[in-house]
Formats: C-alpha cells, structure tokens, sequence
C-alpha cells in the first residue's frame, strides 16, 4: 500500500506515527531552510515539511498536481491552522516518491475562485474533477443515489434493468437511432425512457419496479437539462392510483432532500394545482412558489378602455407589494426585458402612491372606477405597482409567467433557504400542434380522465389526463401519469393523434398485444436524477453534476464525440453519408 492514512484523517493523536500518504501536491512554498507542501486527496488535505537537505533538492523539481508519494513522521504544528482539519499537525517527510508527474504548466488552475471557460474545462475534465467544489458534487450523486436506492427497497420496489437497444417510439422528443448489422436497414433506437417496459413489467405480475434508468432523447441542452442523455429514477406499481404515486414521491423525495440539505424541506403532502389554475397564476405549469407574485386576469376590467393596446386582448396584471421600491429606471428596464427577451409588445404599468393617487405609466387610462376595482377586488394597496401584459390569451399568459419570474429575481422577493414542492395536475390530454393537428400533450400512454366515453364524446382539447408534474422551486423534477391498461381505450387515444389501430399494432405492438392477456391498473412516475442532484447542491448548472457531461453544443470535448467514422465502419451496417450540397 501507498499509504496508511487517507489525507484529512490525522489528527493530534497521530502525533509521534511513522505513517505513508499519497496523494496530489496542490502547493509548494520555498521558504528557504524548509519546504512545505500541500498535499490533497479526496478527503482532505496534510500539510508536508521538508528540511533534509537532500529531500529539499528532490522537492525542487515537483511541479504542482504530480501525484506522490510520502513517508514522515507526525509532529505537533507549532503554527496551527484551525481552518483545517488537520492543522494541528504536519507530517516531517523522510522520503518522497514520484507517481505521476505532472506537466509544468496546468491548462487552467484547479482549486481557484476564478472563472475558466467551461468548455476548456469540459476538455480537460479529469483535471476539473479535482476541484473540491465539483468534486464533492458528484461525491453527493453517488451518496443520492445510494440513499434512492436503499429508500425504494425499503418501501418494497423490486430494481429490475430494461434494455437500451430498443424500438423507436413517439414520446415527445427525437429518438436517437442505432443501426442493426444483421438487419440490413433496420434501426434500434435509445429509449426516451423505459416506459413500455416498465408497463409491460405490471403486466407480468410485478408488484412494484424501480431502476435509476438511462434516457437518452434528441433534444437541446440548457442550463437545467443535459443534451442526449440523463438519468431518472423510474418506478410503477400495480394496482395504483394517483394519490398512491404521491406519497411514495412525497416520502422519498422529503426523506433524500432532508438528509442531503440543511434548508427548510416542505413536508407532505404537497399542494397539489391543477395545470390551468397554474397557468392562470403563474404563466407556467413548473410555478416557483418561493416567489410570492400572482398574475391576475383583469380583462373584464379593461373591456371598455380608451387604452388601444388593451383593446380586444387578453389582460394580466402583477401587483408588487409596497416595499419591493422601484424607480423609473427599474419600470423602463422590465419594459426592455418584456420586450427583447420574452417577445411582448410593450409592458405598461402604473403605481398606486401613498397619497391616493394613480402615477406613472398608463395612470392617465386607470379611471376612478379601474382603481375602486383594483384596490377592492385585486388587493392592490398605496405604495403597490403594477404590471399589466395585453396579448392574445396564451402569449399574454406566457409573457407573464416569464415577466413574473424576472420581477422575483430582480426584486429579491425569493424566498430563501428553502425547498418548495407542488404536483401540477390535471394535464390536457391533447393539445394543437404547430400545424395545428391534435397531438398528445403530455404522455402518450396515460389514462384519459372519463375513460373511453370522454375520448368518444368530449373535444379532444377539453380531455384531461391522470397526467402529474413535480416541481421543486421552479423546476420540473417528476413526471409521471394513470397508465392506460385498456387496449381499446389506447387504441381510440391514439386515433385522436392521428394513428390507425395498425399504426398501434406496429409501432406499440408488444403492449398492444399484452394488454390483450389481463393487465392490472398501474401508475408511476420519473424524478431526473441530474435536476434532483443539482437542486440539493443548490446549483444552477446542471453540468455540475455530472462527472462527463456535454457542452452546451452537445459535444463531449473529451472524448471528441460525435466524431466522423471510416467508410468500413459505416459499410457495416449498410449507412451512407449524404453530401452536403
């Protein structure tokens, strides 16, 4: 062995052993008569003395991040450092050995508060991961990980693993697709998830499944989703019902942010809000709740204005509270953002002041009669502004869900230290499309509230699902749904989106014909691993971690993926490269 004790480990009591260390050397300081080095694993750090003589000319020609090897004697640090664990003590060294040097000059520094570009870091990952920052962050992945696994075996969920060489399925993104070989012209795709497996699992008798599941979906990357592949704990029971899922979600998830954070954690049950009543609060079906503005729907109020830009639209208002102060400069800023960043026409607002009267803005078009309205329906007191959003129903209600969302964050009204958890329910089963064909909204495979008879007589965009979102401070973090079990009720549900009971047959042909053979009613759900990890380690990254991620092009810069192959390669499985004109 390399050494007898981990960095980080020792302490007063050490004080006279003979002792091994290894690790990576973070500092050299030259002091003249004695060198000290700062050696650094994953647990800690020890700080190293060197005065032989001999030792001190072998120290010279270290260079920082080499990998060594100690052997020394701990002493009593007669400086102690109480910012560090082990600065009581330092270690006199009476051997050093070289395990993996290290180039002179480093691509960027490594334990350093300053800013490098991330996709320098992203090429140079295995340096990155050193940070202690990151580093720690994907310690606690593992820690969350192990804590979901144990948690789901406590409450009785059997881990069952489904295939990645799959069939490709209609599941609101791009399937990545794998050519077969042996089939000439024949695709597997990734699985956006393990959806059909994990139905087909109920079928065969399985009480309860989980897995912590690979999903891999052709999608864009942001900040808070990974492009082309992520993780979610993927679970379904048999025999459930909505409110079943919620408390296994409202169990686990409580229990893992308790144990991994020292913020306040809602306790369950959660508040559950329906998707429109979401969208007519808070312009969004994923509502931050640690931010206290409401958008209100003042419409009716405004029906008969002389204001043009209110006429014949949709109007939603925000009322900020007295004491969130704000100037001209902070109203024509919000102007700027609801303009160039969230597509508005204009954003016009007024203030209630604290004499009585209307100033600012649009003041001149709030008549006595708006104000009484206002002031006696709309809660709005002296001292309150208001932010008024005019646009065609769903733009007006999306431009102030995001202009809500900005007034939080500039204002810092977000509440803070805390985890605030809400399901949004009640999802539309169909929505329009960009073509305006009906499409599945949510899930394609989730029960439709009212079974068969509500896909016979209802308007598809009137249809609600046993559809259902977790939301963690903003976040989307589960998703799940009431699978429908019902071959004629899938059947009609897919007809709706425009598919023939053949399109069902051949494209879902496994559950089509094992729905056939008596399948239990089954429910459950997904939380994202990566967005659970990044909302305890309270970042905003979702890079962060995770130990390989893509850059923001959804290119690995370290492994130099993807990357073009030969021609015997692609001859395999029967592909060819169309040239670009």
């Amino acid at each position: 062995m390399y050494r007898t004790h981990n960095l980080g480990e020792l302490r007063i009591k050490h004080v006279g052993e003979e002792v091994e260390l290894a690790g990576w050397l973070q500092k050299i300081r030259n002091l003249g008569g004695m060198i000290f080095l700062d050696l650094r694993d994953e647990f800690g750090i020890t700080q190293v003395v060197i005065n032989d003589s001999k030792l001190q000319e072998q120290a010279k020609e270290l260079t920082t991040e080499s990998c060594i090897h100690i052997c020394g004697k701990v002493v009593e640090r007669s400086s102690k450092n109480p910012k560090m664990a082990t600065g009581e003590i330092e270690v006199i060294a009476s051997k050093i050995e070289v395990l993996g040097k290290c180039k002179n000059v480093l691509p960027f520094e490594i334990n350093t508060d300053q800013e490098v570009r991330e996709d320098l870091r992203l090429e140079y990952r295995f340096l990155d991961l050193r940070n202690e920052k990151l580093h720690n962050s994907i310690l606690l992945r593992s820690k969350v990980l192990k804590t979901l696994r144990d948690k789901m075996d406590e409450l009785g969920f059997t881990e069952v693993q489904t295939p990645i060489l799959a069939n490709s399925s209609p599941e609101g993104a791009r399937d990545y697709l794998v050519p077969s070989r042996i089939h000439p012209g024949e695709f597997y795709a990734l699985p956006q998830a393990p959806q059909q497996f994990k139905q087909l699992l109920m079928v065969s008798g399985f009480n309860k499944y989980f897995q912590i599941a690979p999903c891999f979906r052709d999608e864009d990357p942001r900040a808070d989703r990974a492009p082309g592949e992520f993780y979610q704990l993927d679970f379904e029971m048999s025999f459930a019902t909505q409110e079943d899922v919620f408390k296994v979600i409202e169990e686990v998830i409580t229990h893992t942010f308790k144990k991994f954070t020292d913020w306040k954690v809602d306790e369950g049950p959660f508040l559950r809000i329906p998707y429109k009543e979401a969208m007519e609060k808070y312009g969004i079906d994923k509502p931050d709740l640690r931010n206290p503005l409401i958008i209100q729907d003042v419409t009716e109020l405004f029906k008969d204005t002389e204001f043009n830009a209110f006429k014949d639209k949709t109007v939603k208002a925000i009322v900020v509270p007295k004491g969130a102060e704000q100037g001209r400069k902070f109203f024509d800023k919000m102007t700027e953002f609801a303009v160039e960043e969230c597509g508005a026409k204009g954003l016009a607002w007024t203030k209630f002041e604290i004499d009585g009267t209307v100033q600012g803005g649009i003041a001149k078009f709030i008549t006595e009669e708006n104000k009484k309205v206002l002031e006696e329906n709309f809660n709005v007191k002296p001292g309150d502004s208001i932010f008024f959003i005019a646009d065609e129903f769903h733009t007006a209600q999306k431009i102030a869900g995001l202009v809500r969302i900005e007034l939080g964050k500039r204002l810092d009204l977000i509440e803070k230290n805390v985890y605030k958890f809400c399901f949004i329910v009640d999802f539309p089963m169909y929505e329009l499309s960009d073509e305006g064909t009906i499409d599945f909204c949510h899930n394609p495979f989730s029960m439709p509230q009212g079974g068969l008879k509500a896909l016979q007589e209802k308007d598809p965009l009137d249809i609600l699902a046993y559809q259902y979102d977790l939301v963690i401070n903003g976040y989307e973090a589960a998703s799940g749904a009431v699978r429908n079990h019902d071959p004629e009720i899938m059947v009609k549900a897919f007809e709706i989106a425009g598919y023939t009971e053949e399109d069902v047959k051949t494209r879902f042909g496994a559950l089509y014909n094992a729905f056939q053979y008596g399948t239990p009613p089954h429910a459950g759900a997904a939380p994202g691993i990566d967005r659970l990890i990044m909302l305890i380690a309270n970042s905003t990254n979702i890079r962060e971690v995770i130990a390989f991620p893509k850059n923001k092009k959804a290119r690995d810069l370290l492994m130099r993926a993807p990357s073009v192959v030969t021609k015997q390669q692609l001859d395999d499985v029967h592909i060819q490269i169309k040239e670009e004109k």
